[in-house]
Formats: C-alpha cells, sequence, structure tokens
C-alpha cells in the first residue's frame, strides 16, 4: 500500500506538468483521468473507486494572487498574497489551512527521507547485484501526425513526442530503459491559460525558490528515488516542449520501462527481475501473468480541457458556504 500511495505522488503532479491550466481572470473546467501498470495499477482500480476508473472532472478558477481548484471529493484554494493554502474536503464540508512555511519544513523534512531511503534502496540494489553503475543517453523525438479534431471549442492538431532513456552506446532492445510518450493536441495560443501556468510558476517560486521545477520536493524525491530515468526524461519534456507552438488542450503521457536482452534471458532462467534499470523498473510493475513480456507500462495520465471561460465571480474565488475549519 505504501508503494501505491508513493506512485499516486508521482503521477498527480506530472499530470499538471504536461497539462496547461492559471493567473489572469480565467476559469476552466477539465478532466484528469490517471492509470497504473502492473499490480500496482490493479491495487489503484480495486481501492481508487470510480475516480481511478472513470477520472475526476474539476475546475480551475485564477483571479489575481488566488488560485481555486474542485471536483466532487476535494478542493485547493492558493493566496499568494496570504502565502496559504486552504484543503477543502467537499463532502465533509471542513477546510485546513496551512502556511507556505509549514509546507516548506513539510517538503524539506520528506526530502531528506527520501533521500535516505533511496540510498538505503540503493545499497540493498548493489547487495544483490554485482553489475557495474551504467551511464544513459536520452533519444527526443517529435511527430506531426497530420491528424486533426476540436477540443473546446479550438481547432486542435495532434503532436507525439516520444523521449527514451536508454543504456549509452545501446539500443532500448538491447540494454533496455524508459520510454516516455506525450500525445499532445495544440490549439491555438490562448493567452488566459497561458496566464494560469504562470501562477503556477510563481507559486512554486514563491513556496520553493528560483529553482523551482512545478513539484515538490517531496514529489521530485520520490521520483528520483523509484524511477531514476524518468526523471531525465521529465527534464528533456521540460527543455523540448516550450519550443512546440501552439497550447495543450489534450494530453495523454505514458511512460514504459524496458527490460535488457539480458535481463529478459536472466528472468526466463531464474523466473525473478533482475537487476539494473529494466529490473528496477519490473520490480516496480510487473506482473505474474506478464513475466515474459519486456516492456511494461509504468503509468498513463490523461488530461483534456473541456471549457474555458474569462471571468471569474467572487464565489469562485471563495471558501464555499457553510463550510468550517478543522
Amino acid at each position: 500500500m505504501k508503494r501505491l500511495l508513493i506512485s499516486c505522488a508521482i503521477v498527480l503532479p506530472l499530470v499538471g506538468l504536461f497539462a496547461t491550466p492559471a493567473w489572469a481572470e480565467v476559469k476552466t473546467r477539465e478532466k484528469t483521468h490517471v492509470s497504473l501498470g502492473g499490480m500496482i495499477g490493479k491495487m489503484f482500480n480495486l481501492f481508487g473507486g470510480k475516480a481511478a476508473k472513470e477520472g475526476i472532472v474539476g475546475t480551475t478558477a485564477v483571479k489575481g494572487n488566488r488560485k481555486v481548484t474542485m471536483n466532487e471529493s476535494n478542493g485547493q484554494i492558493i493566496d499568494l498574497a496570504e502565502e496559504k493554502v486552504y484543503a477543502l474536503d467537499m463532502k465533509k464540508k471542513t477546510y485546513e489551512v496551512t502556511t507556505f512555511d509549514e509546507l516548506r519544513r513539510r517538503m524539506r523534512e520528506a526530502r531528506e527521507k527520501a533521500e535516505k531511503d533511496a540510498a538505503k534502496e540503493g545499497k540493498e540494489d548493489k547487495a544483490e547485484t554485482t553489475e557495474p553503475q551504467k551511464e544513459y543517453e536520452v533519444d527526443f523525438n517529435v511527430k506531426e501526425t497530420g491528424q486533426k479534431k476540436q477540443i473546446a471549442g479550438y481547432d486542435t492538431r495532434e503532436v507525439i513526442m516520444t523521449i527514451t532513456v536508454r543504456e549509452k552506446g545501446r539500443t532500448l532492445e538491447d540494454g533496455g530503459g524508459v520510454v516516455m510518450t506525450n500525445d499532445a493536441w495544440l490549439g491555438p495560443q490562448i493567452p488566459a491559460l497561458k496566464e494560469m501556468a504562470e501562477f503556477d510558476m510563481k507559486y512554486w517560486k514563491q513556496l520553493q525558490g528560483p529553482d523551482a521545477m512545478g513539484m515538490s520536493a517531496e514529489q521530485l524525491a520520490t521520483v528520483v528515488a523509484m524511477f531514476p530515468a524518468v526523471r531525465q526524461a521529465m527534464d528533456r519534456l521540460q527543455k523540448e516542449s516550450p519550443k512546440l507552438q501552439g497550447t495543450p488542450l489534450a494530453t495523454t503521457t505514458t511512460v514504459e520501462g524496458v527490460k535488457s536482452k539480458e535481463q529478459m534471458a536472466q528472468q526466463g532462467d531464474s523466473g525473478k527481475p533482475t537487476g539494473g534499470l529494466g529490473g528496477l523498473l519490473a520490480r516496480k510493475i510487473a506482473k505474474k501473468d506478464d513475466a515474459a513480456s519486456a516492456r511494461g507500462v509504468i503509468f498513463t495520465a490523461e488530461h483534456e480541457l473541456q471549457e474555458v471561460q474569462t471571468t471569474v465571480s467572487a464565489s469562485d474565488l471563495a471558501i464555499p458556504a457553510g463550510f468550517k475549519e478543522k
């Protein structure tokens, strides 16, 4: 269960990383769906309820120094002027207030713990295998498919970005690695949505400093600890994405782990996942019924914008009536 919760903490921020809803006066409705691979995915579907199977529809409203996100279960209000975050329980009609200073303290402690856990896991991995540390290379490819469709009233075109992290000097099929595919439907430049993204960046910079990457220290440390190659893919995607013209109105991001030929052969002999990058990923996502598969999905994150409004009312930014502080 701990691994399940950690994996969810990894996936959810990635949705925000590849989507763009924040900062002038704007309100959006969007749908997000995350699915996890292997046994983790089975557990997520089992305990995640309707949201795990069908996704979550929510709204985001931004005006000035305030951003509000809401869905049927929970909500969040970020106030940059107050330096406070309000967490809302929509069913219990309660809310909890956390200051930026408290968030910074929690993230610092979580980062330190994640780093210790990663170091401990690294020692365990070294004890299990005598394989030397490997170096990895990152390949990047962009393809305009020529496909077009309308999303939220805007004309969009499909662009697929593929980022491959593989062992240096070897092909993905031979040496294994990680493949991140970002299937994006790009619409015209929408200033309101661009301002939304700038709000998010302003929030993280105010919270974490000028080196903020759009993820909390806890989440980033967890990603690096569990899937080091995913960080490399994310870094490359962040670097290349601004070069694409248009606003992403729908995205599907899929991350897959690929085992090397040696790992597949050893696994075939022993029936157990082996060491190295592919073996590490196999231990995280492997299913008993697909032990022979060299390629496995770690997670898929889908996001689609359904509506954009350019006016925000006072009630959109306020704590709903009748809510009480915990």
